[in-house]
């Protein structure tokens, strides 16, 4: 499982109505600031997800989670992993973002509109 962490933020020189837009949480940019991957195996919980990033002492507002199978039940290494998690950066900075799950710090899921 690949996850990144974004932090939420608003563009440089916001517009008016992009602050109210962020306030109300109906807008914004999302940055990465922290990315993981975990073995399905290992069956982590969102909170002690949650813990660990807490301790890398990175802020982070949604976390966009998604799933890299194994080639022929070898699990990926450091090296296979990292063009998955550019492609998830880019597809984030991009707003490209209806094929991950979305989930804010209680674990709740979030829906973009």
């Amino acid at each position: 499982m690949l996850f990144v962490f974004t932090s939420a933020g608003l563009p440089g020189d916001p517009s008016k109505d992009q602050e109210k837009q962020f306030k109300a949480q109906k807008g914004g940019t999302l940055t990465p600031v922290m990315c993981v991957d975990k073995l399905a195996s290992e069956r982590v919980g969102f909170a002690s997800l949650v813990e660990e990033s807490r301790q890398t002492g990175a802020d982070w507002d949604i976390v966009f989670v998604a799933c890299m199978a194994s080639k022929s039940g070898i699990v990926p290494n450091n090296e296979e992993t990292e063009q998955p998690f550019k492609t998830m950066i880019t597809s984030i900075q991009s707003g490209s973002i209806k094929s991950y799950l979305a989930f804010n710090r209680n674990g709740e899921m979030v829906q973009f509109r």
